[in-house]
């Protein structure tokens, strides 16, 4: 996210430091949530594991997301061809439930639209914030279409050396 507040992937200059960051945290979950539009955004991370970078952090990344279930939820595609993603069967709020309910690591949301669902459905846990210091200027807001007040408490932090800093940040109960 940029300093005012915009999700956008091309904003933000990831790092080394920063990928391997990715890597270990996608390390510890057992799934990641997409929706269609950035599932088929990921999908640049295939294109890594068949030419590698130069960059070794950036094909750690590619082997990590790779690796890591995917469930994606789309209206429209009726299947996907990546070998770790699965088409989700239920609608958000009784797939996300259900898979709560199961044993394992850490569920997470790739996608700013399952986000705003996810908080409307009252069904985030922690929030992981990585915050660049950048102004966009433009783009889509985080927090878009919010009407309810939604209050969270400060439970880490990190700040990467290029200035980026990652927030943790849990639902507070009013």
């Amino acid at each position: 996210m940029t300093l005012d507040g915009f999700c956008d992937h091309t904003a933000g200059l990831p790092d080394a430091e920063i990928h391997q960051h990715y890597t270990e945290l996608l390390a510890q979950g057992d799934m990641i949530l997409y929706g269609r539009t950035t599932y088929q955004l990921m999908e640049f991370w295939r294109t890594l594991l068949a030419n590698p970078s130069e960059e070794k952090s950036m094909n750690d990344v590619a082997r990590a997301i790779d690796k890591i279930e995917k469930r994606v939820f789309s209206r429209t595609m009726k299947t996907v061809d990546w070998a770790s993603a699965t088409l989700a069967q239920q609608d958000l709020h009784e797939e996300v439930l259900a898979l709560k309910q199961q044993p394992g690591r850490a569920i997470f949301v790739g996608s700013r639209s399952l986000i705003i669902q996810l908080l409307q459905l009252e069904l985030i846990d922690e929030f992981q914030l990585c915050l660049y210091p950048v102004v966009a200027g433009s783009g889509l807001p985080l927090f878009e279409n919010l009407n309810d007040r939604m209050m969270f408490n400060l439970v880490n932090h990190k700040t990467f050396t290029g200035g980026a800093l990652l927030l943790y940040y849990q639902p507070k109960n009013e």
